[in-house]
């Protein structure tokens, strides 16, 4: 039975109200004297501040008992996930600015280092004091040197000249004449190994696995300081702190708590949901304005903005045309060089073909049969493709590093292929090459195959990908435990680091490895053979460790490796794994805390909260729709543009152009069809070419050239239109909608509107005078349109020409005015329409016999805080 009201209470009394409905974690900011079952008179009504009461109406209103607490654990929960993939990405250095590559001479970093993350600044951070000359932290690292050099831009625009050419220049800025004037040589031309610095060996390191099978780096003197005051298991002073694989699965085990929690799903799904209609919203509004913008930018359009195919993999980056004529022409070039040796004796290219029945005129796509379009599912069959006409044979001669001619085809084909990236000049490729852990000699042999054959190349970079095959290498004897997969990947890495003049061609190709990738069948069952999971040399059964045990030891030595890679100003490893494709969603949660970006994602569709922790760190993912349309989903199910319209970090990539593409711009074939299936715009499109720069390992220099000097910093602030053709409005809509999410979980803000509070126009009151408008001049309108700020002078721009009418009163002041000219147009007008009619309704409202005036929305939001 509930408790009898007190017989001296009236019904009509405000206090029984708000004492039903009062949550016990809000306070009123001035204290009230009657509480409910407080005998409560008309006198003491009256005495009530009527605003007060009024804003305690309108916060109380939307709350029930308990729910403030809640939300507060689910807010607490949320924000401990971002702060341990933080911690993970600060202890392996991952971060922008960590890497020595990252200091151009004119970017030191950013102060403190906290505030950067993996593609920039931090949404949240105050951006005037982020970097400076202030960076202390970052000092000590030297500008970094790219060898051979990128090539100078062609062109620099003058619009100041009033020329309707822009003027040749050099790379320092000055004009170039017929003489200085000269063709770009390519950079295996200029490539000479002599001219590549090796340094002297480190003398004041050394490095040992500790007992888990981790690469742990320690002083060789006693004096040196200690990490955080601590020691290891060894009673030894390491360079940099390593999460222990007991940390990384006590935090793993946190998260997937979290995301398994039925009110945070909840949570998560309402707010994706609320991001995806807010960003149609944003599209039905700011359409044309996008449009006007991107017509008003000279020379810029997709085509010739840069794009990064951020996921392919090299022995299947060529489609199978030019892999065919390729044969062809080695068949009837060289049919009596030896090739292979199989059976006790070497056998020519000739006598291979013959051993197959094959000649080059019966050679044609059907015989390769290396298209993977009906291998749904079927991963295994999936891997076959990779030999032509189903031959191991002509895939060991024709697409393998490592054979009887050391990767000569191979290497040859390669160049071809590099000679089409720069002719295509905006389209550059991040290779992946294969590093299978089977012995300690495969990063020499690599490393020499690239260095000899000198593929360099300012289109090209590489990472390096590590099968997970240990129950192959187990099951043949080639290895005892996992700790030797460990020691024959990563102990080659701090040899070299330590002496580079040990391995001086790994040296150098690792000055253009970007980082690392860990790449199988993610939908291979895992069966938990340990209730704790053991260390690498422990591990020595006959089954594969699960992904979660396979990216600790990847991220593990990768971090120690970091550390001392930076301390001796050699560039530095991000992790990238294939994620999320297929197999256990709880793969991305390892990925989460320790990967820079990953490869896939589509998993994320069936993890909101996951997905909602992508969405707010802004993790890479490089989505391929053509390749999961092959193997493991349909074009049409794919999740692509549902991330891309919740704001997710998205970029496309080929990943296999071999097996799924036809044509030789395989990356253009690509965004073709996400067009044509997904109906993107060009603002769209443009919009995923910048995301893919963001989200590759190239150096800050070139960065900079391809989209902006200060591309690292979010929003409005980071955006040049005349590099990127991404409209400026777009991005300060991505930002401000990021801020207000984050706001909200940090701190438990929030303020619901079609467009975010401070990207809204100001009120009439609040604007300056605005000069009435002039009537329309038939010889001067275009030109006044035409000085607009992002607005074209063509005549049939009719629907754009209207929305900026909503931001006349923006334009009128162009710059100088604190939304400037590029922000959401129409919005702030409509709000301030609804404001005052709720302002008109609510007149004549009294409580206690006084008029109450009706509250700011800015007080409400104050007040809700």
């Amino acid at each position: 039975m509930p408790p009898a009201r007190p017989p001296n209470i009236a019904l009509t009394d405000p206090e029984l109200f708000l004492g039903g409905i009062r949550s016990p974690l809000t306070k009123p900011s001035t204290p009230i004297t009657s509480m409910p079952g407080t005998p409560v008179n008309e006198t003491n009504c009256e005495d009530l501040n009527a605003k007060e009461l009024l804003m305690q109406m309108q916060i109380l209103a939307f709350a029930e008992q308990g729910i403030g607490s809640e939300l507060e654990q689910l807010y607490a929960s949320f924000a401990r996930c971002l702060d341990l993939r933080d911690k993970y990405m600060e202890l392996s250095n991952q971060r922008l600015g960590d890497n020595p590559k990252d200091h151009d001479g004119t970017f030191h970093g950013f102060t403190p280092r906290s505030s950067g993350d993996v593609m920039g600044l931090k949404a949240e951070v105050e951006q005037d004091a982020c970097e400076g000359p202030s960076a202390a932290e970052n000092d000590e690292l030297p500008t970094w040197n790219i060898y051979p050099p990128p090539p100078p831009p062609h062109w620099h625009w003058k619009p100041s000249q009033g020329s309707v050419m822009p003027e040749p220049t050099s790379s320092d800025g000055t004009e170039m004449t017929k003489t200085t004037t000269s063709t770009s040589i390519k950079d295996n031309q200029t490539f000479k190994i002599e001219d590549c610095q090796i340094h002297e060996e480190d003398k004041q390191h050394i490095f040992q696995l500790n007992d888990e099978g981790v690469f742990t780096v320690y002083s060789a003197t006693e004096e040196s300081p200690r990490v955080n005051g601590e020691v290891d298991s060894k009673g030894k002073k390491p360079l940099a702190r390593i999460p222990t694989l007991k940390e990384y699965f006590t935090d793993l085990d946190y998260l997937l708590g979290v995301c398994s929690d039925g009110p945070a799903k909840s949570f998560a799904f309402r707010r994706l949901k609320y991001l995806s209609s807010k960003w149609s919203l944003y599209c039905l509004l700011n359409e044309y304005q996008e449009l006007a913008d991107m017509k008003a930018v000279p020379h810029r359009d997709f085509y010739n903005v840069r794009k990064v195919d951020t996921h392919i993999h090299h022995s299947a980056s060529m489609n199978q045309k030019h892999l065919l004529r390729f044969i062809k022409s080695k068949l009837k070039r060289n049919p009596n060089e030896i090739v292979i040796h199989r059976d006790g004796k070497d056998l020519t290219l000739k006598e291979v073909f013959e051993s197959l029945n094959l000649t080059a005129y019966d050679l044609s796509i059907d015989t390769l049969d290396m298209h993977a379009h009906q291998e749904f599912h079927r991963f295994d069959r999936f891997n076959d493709r990779y030999n032509p006409t189903g031959s191991s044979r002509l895939r060991e001669i024709f697409l393998k590093t490592d054979n009887l001619l050391k990767g000569k085809y191979l290497a040859e084909l390669t160049q071809e292929l590099i000679a089409d990236l720069e002719q295509s000049k905006y389209q550059v490729s991040e290779w992946r090459l294969s590093i299978y852990g089977r012995n300690l000699g495969e990063w020499d042999k690599l490393a020499k195959w690239v260095v000899n054959n000198k593929l360099v190349s300012h289109n090209v970079r590489w990472l390096i990908q590590v099968p997970r095959l240990y129950e192959v290498y187990k099951g043949s004897g080639l290895v005892n435990n996992f700790e030797d997969v460990v020691k024959n990947v990563f102990q080659p890495l701090f040899e070299v680091t330590k002496d580079p003049s040990s391995h001086p061609e790994l040296h150098i190709f690792l000055q253009r490895v970007v980082g690392f990738d860990s790449v199988d069948d993610e939908s291979k069952p895992e069966r938990r053979l340990y209730r704790k999971f053991p260390t690498a040399k422990m591990w020595d059964t006959n089954q594969s460790p699960p992904y979660s045990y396979w990216i600790y030891y990847m991220y593990a030595n990768m971090a120690s490796l970091n550390a001392w890679r930076r301390s001796r100003g050699f560039n530095t490893f991000v992790l990238r794994p294939h994620c999320g494709e297929a197999g256990d969603p709880d793969h991305l949660s390892s990925a989460f805390l320790t990967a820079h970006s990953i490869s896939h994602g589509i998993l994320l569709r069936k993890v909101p909260a996951l997905q909602y922790l992508f969405y707010l760190k802004q993790i890479g993912l490089a989505m391929s729709p053509l390749s999961n349309n092959a193997l493991f989903l349909t074009y049409e199910r794919n999740p692509f543009k549902d991330y891309f319209k919740v704001g997710l970090n998205v970029s496309l990539s080929t990943d296999d152009p071999l097996q799924f593409h036809f044509t030789a711009s395989h990356l253009l074939e690509e965004y073709s069809c996400a067009a044509q299936i997904y109906k993107l715009t060009p603002a769209d499109m443009c919009e995923l070419a910048r995301n893919s720069v963001l989200q590759s390992g190239w150096e800050m220099q070139v960065k900079k050239h391809w989209i902006g000097h200060k591309w690292y910093l979010p929003g409005a602030a980071g955006n040049d239109i005349h590099k990127t053709n991404v409209p400026t409005i777009r991005l300060a809509y991505r930002h401000s909608t990021l801020l207000e999410e984050l706001a909200l979980i940090r701190h438990g803000q929030h303020s619901p509107s079609a467009t975010p509070t401070h990207l809204k126009q100001s009120s009439p009151a609040r604007l300056p005078h605005q000069p009435s408008p002039q009537p329309p001049s038939t010889s001067n309108d275009r030109t006044t349109v035409s000085n607009r700020p992002g607005m074209t002078n063509h005549p049939s721009d009719v629907a754009a020409a209207a929305m900026s009418m909503t931001n006349s009163s923006v334009y009128a002041q162009g710059e100088s005015h604190p939304i400037a000219p590029h922000l959401i147009g129409g919005v702030g007008t409509l709000g301030e329409r609804s404001r005052k009619k709720s302002v008109g309704q609510l007149k004549g409202v009294s409580f206690g016999g006084e008029a109450v005036t009706p509250l700011e929305s800015d007080q409400v939001h104050e007040a809700r805080r």
